[in-house]
This record gives C-alpha cells, structure tokens and sequence, in this order.
C-alpha cells in the first residue's frame, strides 16, 4: 500500500539508524576508556563486581604501606640489636681480659675505661633506635604492628623487647665495671648471659621480618590477580572494537541511505495521479 501518511519504511530506517548509532557510541566509548563495562550503565552487576575488587585493591595498597612501615620498624630494632650485640662481643674480651689475676693497676685501669665506653655505648644505641616515632628496644617497647587483610580486622604483630642496661635481656647494668679480676669475673658472666638472651631475641625479629617479607609478596601478588580479574571482565577487546567499529560505520551509512529511499518512496504517489 502506497500512503502519504504513513511511511512503515521510514519509521523502520529510523529505528534501525538509532539502534546502529547507540552501538556506535558504545563502540567508541570502549575504544576510548578502553573498557567494555566503564560504568553501572554498561552492566549493572560486572561493573557492582568490578567495582568491589577495585575498592579490595586499593585497600590493599594500604595493607602494602602499613607492612613496609612495620618492617622498617623492625629492621631498625634488628639493626640496633645487631649494634649491641657486636658491642657485647666487644666487652666480652675486655671483661676476660681484665678478669685475669695478677694485672697492673694501669692495664686493669685501661681495660675498665674501655670496657665503660662500650657499656654506655649501648644506652646511645637505644635511644637512636627509633623509625617514625616506635622504638622497639626501649624501655617501654613499641610493638611493630602491620595490617593483614583488606578489611583491617586482622593485624601481623611482632613485639618489641628491652635491651636497656639491666633488663631482662641485657642483664649488664649501667654500673659494671672490670676494675677489679673480681668485678670482671662477675661482669663475664653478665655479658654471656647477655649476648645468649640477645641472640634468641634476634633470631625471634628475624623470623617477624621474614613474616612480614612473606606477607607483602602474597599481597602483591594478590593484588596483581585481583587486577587481572578486573581487566579479564571489565576491558575492552581493542581488536573487536576496531573491527565492530568500521562495520557499524558502514551500517550507519547504509542506514542513511536506506532511511533516504524510504523517504523518497512517498514521491512514487505522484506518478499514480498523472
């Protein structure tokens, strides 16, 4: 049927070309974000998945900051009990040295002093021992705490210890003294007692620093698949996109020419009445 008021054809090109157009803007947004699903508009629910991993990705860059503060922490009360202990080494020859009856009153005297220097030594080392504020050998020792999870509800500990002069670690006191073959003898026994309680403490932040090592590589590894996982549902194909494209052009342009025959179809009423 021939009708000037009605053209079906028409309105078929039309839909058709708009239909063609919003595949093109789709198109050309994917080749410009380079994401197939860039907003809640393009898929509800990938873009509500896509949205919650990236929210667990960057929460755990901060799980990340929080683990290279602890471990900076902890190296330096490893660093400032690896001082100490090569200090307690030190002492340790002195005192045997001066516990050695029948010294001079000079030698003994020269073995004290230096034996003094290096006890104090100690106190200077501690009071330096600090990263951001957490000393982890002072007398009242800071602990170095890093989160474990995305959702702050778990945390990795290692707890710090006392190695000020006459704790329970570092059991020489800040009055020992080598001046005597006596004191020396009792002092020996102090700085061996030391240096074993020092050595079980290392090795105890040595295996937290090995802990918290372990923990930033599966974060970081973690963190990789969960990007992965993202780009896996949410990018585009630019191969695709690029051939979808000049193929949507070329219906856009076949849409126009069609759109432009159904328009003309009307003038063909003309010839009727000739």
């Amino acid at each position: 049927m021939i009708s000037i008021n009605t053209n079906i054809g028409a309105m078929a090109a039309i839909q058709n070309l708009a239909s063609t157009k919003r595949d093109l803007q789709a198109t050309q947004n994917a080749i410009a974000t380079g994401k197939s699903v860039a907003s809640a508009k393009d898929n509800g629910a990938i873009w509500t998945i896509a949205n919650k991993m990236t929210s667990d990705v960057m929460a755990y860059s901060r799980v990340r900051e929080s683990n290279d503060r602890a471990g900076a922490i902890l190296d330096t009360a490893i660093a400032a009990g690896e001082s100490i202990m090569e200090l307690l080494n030190e002492m340790k020859g002195k005192a045997l040295a001066a516990s050695q009856p029948g010294l001079s009153v000079g030698s003994q005297a020269a073995l004290n002093a230096d034996f003094i220097q290096l006890r104090d030594q100690i106190t200077n080392v501690i009071a330096n021992a600090s990263f951001d504020g957490a000393n982890l050998v002072g007398a009242s020792p800071a602990s170095a705490v890093s989160l474990g999870d995305a959702s702050g509800g778990n945390n990795i500990t290692v707890a710090g210890a006392n190695l000020s002069l006459g704790g329970a670690t570092v059991t020489v006191t800040a009055t020992s003294a080598v001046d005597t073959a006596t004191n020396a003898t009792a002092t020996l026994g102090l700085v061996n007692a030391s240096i074993t309680n020092l050595g079980t403490q290392l090795a105890t932040w040595g295996a937290g620093a090995k802990r918290f090592e372990v923990h930033r590589t599966f974060v970081s590894k973690l963190s990789d698949a969960l990007n992965t996982g993202i780009g896996a549902i949410t990018d585009a194909d630019l191969s695709k996109e690029s051939a979808k494209l000049q193929s949507l052009q070329v219906k856009q342009q076949l849409g126009i020419q069609a759109l432009s025959i159904a328009n003309s179809s009307a003038q063909s009423a003309l010839s009727l009445f000739r």
